[in-house]
């Protein structure tokens, strides 16, 4: 099991192939296993960094409250560690956020974005409930309650992978976990996304209607973005339509490349 020394506290990521490197960011409770259809295909072609955010899966717990700025400067450090200069970030759902948030704050270690059903802010009631119902689990100590519910969401038709995601996700720190949760709620980086000069790509299920508006607010806002919706596809895109969404990730960096 691959652990890095970050910021003094070990963190567990997986390092594969050679070449341009995406680095894949995962939402609360969730893991790097999140990405595995990714690593697996991608790393044919492109270096492949996931890691698990601390307090989550194998990394350890943070005496530190968890927040976007803590994450990026996480990442940053790993880079460092692993000697990569720049790469083109992946997160997908409140990852997603994480992503904006560093192409804003760390815009000379970045290649590029691609946000999978992600968001700039929680602005609607629906949304809002579903987090705040998520938070309140991890207060009580039911994190493994979210993780059933989240790995059947993401793996309910392939069930090896659904009894590693659980596993995985169920060793989140409960307290970890609700301050990720507590600082998507609070999180809007909105007002700045115009100042974010890197390509971005972002990709949506088309059945995933409650972040139609979070799709079409950042393609209006982001200087250089490219917005895909895929036929069929829900939220769980990384693990339900790995097929479409790894080569859109493959032209899109083979596009930035090219340019």
């Amino acid at each position: 099991m691959p652990l890095a020394s970050v910021n003094g506290y070990s963190m567990y990521y997986a390092d594969c192939g050679q070449g341009t490197t995406i680095i894949f960011i995962h939402p609360p409770v969730l893991t790097s296993l999140n990405f595995l259809y990714q690593m697996n295909t991608l790393s044919q072609d492109f270096r492949t960094v996931s890691f698990d955010i601390r307090g989550h899966g194998s990394s350890e717990p943070s005496r530190e409250e968890i927040t976007y700025p803590l994450i990026v400067e996480d990442i940053r450090q790993l880079m460092n560690q692993l000697k990569i200069e720049k790469a083109f970030l992946c997160g997908y759902s409140t990852g997603g956020s994480i992503v904006l948030d560093f192409l804003l704050n760390c815009p000379e270690r970045a290649l590029g974005g691609i946000v999978i059903s992600g968001m700039s802010e929680v602005k609607d009631n629906k949304l809002k409930k579903k987090i705040a119902q998520a938070r309140f689990l991890s207060q009580i100590g039911a994190v493994g309650v979210i993780a059933l519910s989240t790995s059947w969401n993401q793996a309910k038709t392939k069930l090896p992978l659904l009894r590693t995601m659980f596993y995985d996700a169920k060793k989140a720190n409960a307290q970890n976990a609700e301050q990720y949760y507590h600082y998507s709620l609070q999180y809007n980086c909105t007002d700045l996304l115009e100042k974010i000069y890197h390509p971005v790509l972002l990709v949506y299920g088309e059945e995933d209607t409650l972040f139609h508006p979070y799709a079409k607010l950042l393609q209006e806002r982001l200087p250089k973005s490219e917005l895909v919706c895929i036929q069929k596809a829900k939220h769980q895109i990384p693990t339900n339509a790995a097929g479409k969404v790894n080569e859109l990730i493959r032209q899109f960096i083979y596009c930035c490349e090219s340019s």
